[in-house]
């Protein structure tokens, strides 16, 4: 009967929606076309909360709000700092690019939130609480192993497991107060080899575990990626969490995998799964379910669908990304939520308080590139395009300093400021090989600079140019077109940075006096 009125419910609302003469609105996906990958989505009342991995960024597991499942706001993170380790805080000659927290599990149990991760890198698993998932405090916990991307799941017995894995899934159960393993119950194996069920031709074994409880039965997301093929979702199901599981694969369209279900307050399922799109990142996708036999069924006719019968998509800006004009009121956050470091920062080295209305990195050590460079002050880029243009005041610099604007990823692009031998240069330098080729050097006679770096996404044409100014109206184009591309090693989407850092003598500074963002690209020259 409670499958009767879902599909019942869910058939009415479809009607609703696209009956002519009632005006629809249509969401179209990607629902955020921004790096927001590896989603855990819940809904508590009418309000939806999401998790997401920014892995070696800080503050770190953003939380993610909406009351339509399209339209997301950043309004927490669950941690300032994931560890106080030389990677993390790219000391030594480590950094953790690619590593740090993954694939997070967001549950509301007993009126607490739990948000948990896991990082390879120092070999934990990361559980946070809080009664107020909008403005905390966050009350952390972590232990060892590394669960790998585990679903965090609180059973009506009042036990609580984790479900993990990676082929082999497997079930551990968790001290009542979370602080670790329940030491006299040994991990189980759940599936044996959860990939099966998509073939034996596989690339990427089965993981991304997220476990739910439906109607009376367990159901176990994952992902899988055959050879020569796309990412896959798998889905199991038992009576009892401790199986036996029967799977089937339940959507291979577009590579668009990795995620679980949420329904509506009227009674309608979703998906939330996410896509590789190229240099952007990964972009989540929403795709309707329908309920057949005790089966979410994904998809439209078993493909991902370009729209979905929800609100419109608006802009990102400015609840994902947004402009920053350094002016702080008493009270306010030094920093909005929208901003994210590269890596652990050194807050001493930072400031927008020290000059009125700008922001002030200061260097504290020497390095030879900005992948090294702490304090890189970074936001998503986001599709089809974007731009983002920076004003900056260099006479703080010392001789040997770099302050500028880069697209960062390991094959990353800047325009900037370098000083040498006491004079200024404008530059443009183009990472993709791998090092930093300078492709211009410009005489500078002035403090005062204009920076513009603009993206165009648009059919994966991951294509970046970059500008000066001198009067902030008159752009010219500098250097060469950057080659965007999304690589392993750092597994993120292209991120905006502000950025100043010595290759010489330490103490000099860079004073940016604001971040303005559009979604439109600039072709000026």
């Amino acid at each position: 009967m409670t499958k009767f009125l879902n599909r019942f419910i869910g058939g009415m609302a479809f009607l609703l929606f696209s009956k002519p003469g009632v005006h629809a609105q249509i969401a179209h996906n990607p629902i955020i076309y921004a790096d927001v990958p590896d989603m855990s989505i819940i809904r508590v009342g009418d309000t939806y909360y999401m998790s997401s991995t920014t892995m070696h960024m800080s503050p770190g597991v953003p939380i993610m709000k909406s009351k339509d499942m399209v339209n997301w706001s950043i309004v927490s993170y669950a941690y300032d700092i994931l560890d106080d380790t030389d990677d993390l805080n790219l000391n030594n000659g480590l950094n953790s690019y690619g590593k740090g927290s993954w694939a997070s599990s967001l549950r509301y149990h007993n009126g607490i939130y739990y948000v948990s991760t896991f990082a390879g890198n120092t070999g934990k698993t990361y559980i946070y609480s809080t009664h107020d998932i909008e403005k905390g405090p966050w009350k952390a916990l972590s232990f060892k192993p590394s669960l790998h991307d585990h679903s965090l799941f609180f059973d009506d017995n009042g036990k609580v497991y984790m479900v993990y894995g990676s082929g082999r899934i497997m079930l551990a159960r968790l001290k009542d107060d979370l602080s670790g393993l329940e030491p006299g119950a040994k991990p189980q194996v759940l599936i044996e080899d959860a990939s099966l069920v998509a073939g034996p031709n596989l690339g990427l074994p089965a993981e991304g575990s997220q476990m739910f409880k439906i109607h009376g039965k367990y159901y176990l997301f994952n992902i899988c990626w055959p050879r020569g093929g796309m990412r896959t979702v798998l889905i199991h199901r038992a009576d009892n969490i401790i199986g036996p599981y029967e799977g089937r694969l339940a959507l291979q369209d577009k590579g668009v995998a990795q995620g679980g279900l949420v329904d509506t307050p009227d009674g309608r399922w979703f998906a939330y799964l996410f896509r590789d799109f190229g240099a952007v990142g990964r972009v989540p996708y929403l795709v309707p379910v329908q309920w057949e036999d005790g089966w979410p069924v994904l998809g439209i006719k078993h493909q991902a669908p370009d729209t979905v019968q929800l609100p419109a998509n608006k802009p990102l800006i400015p609840g994902i990304i947004s402009s920053d004009e350094f002016n702080r009121k008493p009270g306010e956050r030094n920093l909005p939520l929208v901003w994210q470091w590269n890596h652990n920062p050194v807050n001493q080295l930072w400031s927008v308080k020290q000059r009125k209305g700008y922001l002030r990195l200061t260097t504290g050590r020497v390095d030879t590139t900005i992948l090294t460079a702490r304090n890189t002050l970074t936001q998503r880029t986001f599709g089809p395009e974007c731009s983002g243009i920076t004003a900056i005041d260099v006479s703080g610099l010392k001789d040997g300093d770099r302050a500028g604007f880069v697209l960062l990823q390991k094959k990353f692009g800047w325009v900037g400021v370098k000083v040498e031998g006491g004079n200024k240069f404008i530059v443009m330098i183009n990472g993709q090989s791998g090092s930093s080729n300078e492709s211009a050097n410009i005489p500078l006679a002035q403090s005062r600079i204009y920076l513009k770096a603009s993206c165009d996404f648009n059919n994966r044409t991951d294509k970046a140019d970059f500008y000066y100014s001198l009067d902030g109206s008159n752009w010219i184009s500098i250097g060469s077109t950057l080659q965007m591309a999304y690589t392993l090693p750092h597994f993120m989407g292209y991120r905006f940075g502000l950025f100043a850092y010595a290759t010489k003598a330490t103490g000099g500074y860079a004073d940016f006096d604001f971040f303005r963002i559009s979604n439109k690209i600039s072709h000026q020259h």
